[in-house]
């Protein structure tokens, strides 16, 4: 295994039914930001799917690896790849504290509407009350990318403009909702990086 990627090893291992042994290779090799943030992301996965002990024995070890990493950008990128999966490294340790107040607040100077995290995540009742920051940041990558996607999409059904082809009138609209698509991904964009930031 010493000579192979780090991807390739963690995933023979998990085939195998060894995620002790997936661990122990995201221990042994050095933290980087591109393969071993793959590796350790597919520990996380695996680990979602366990219960109790079995999962403190996968979770936990990971957990203090993250917690020790030197580079805070990596280190943080690795607790939102878990928690895609549910799985939670932070414990209050490394992303900011942040209310639903701050959220609300974030999302609207973004021009967000805050309620459609609350359809992917539990929010809080209370103002004062914490959030799930890891999971809000989560969710308003994910719907960034959807609006992005769209917006592509939209993009891509239009004649060149520069081309042979005349832009009719549906043409037109659809261009102007890819560029509305575009103004959303980018505010939801916005708002994970204001609530990474600290709101």
């Amino acid at each position: 295994m010493d000579g192979s990627r780090v991807t390739d090893a963690t995933q023979f291992h998990m085939r195998r039914g060894e995620l002790k042994g997936a661990v122990r290779i995201v221990r042994q090799r050095p933290p980087e930001r591109f393969r071993w943030r793959d590796a350790v992301s597919n520990v996380s996965k695996a680990a979602a799917t366990l219960r109790g002990l079995d999962r403190m024995r996968v979770e936990e070890p990971v957990r203090e690896l993250v917690l020790d990493l030197a580079d805070h950008d990596l280190k943080r990128e690795v607790v939102l790849d878990a928690r895609k999966f549910g799985v939670d490294l932070d414990r209050g340790e490394l992303l900011p504290h942040l209310t639903l107040a701050d959220l609300r607040r974030v999302a609207y100077l973004t021009g967000v509407d805050a309620l459609r995290i609350g359809k992917y995540t539990k929010l809080p009742g209370g103002f004062g009350d914490p959030i799930d920051t890891a999971a809000c940041v989560v969710i308003g990558r994910a719907l960034g990318e959807h609006h992005r996607m769209r917006a592509h999409k939209l993009w891509l059904s239009v004649p060149d403009p520069d081309g042979p082809t005349r832009l009719m009138k549906h043409h037109r609209i659809m261009l102007d909702r890819a560029d509305h698509e575009r103004r959303e991904a980018d505010r939801w964009l916005a708002l994970a990086k204001s609530l990474l930031a600290g709101g």
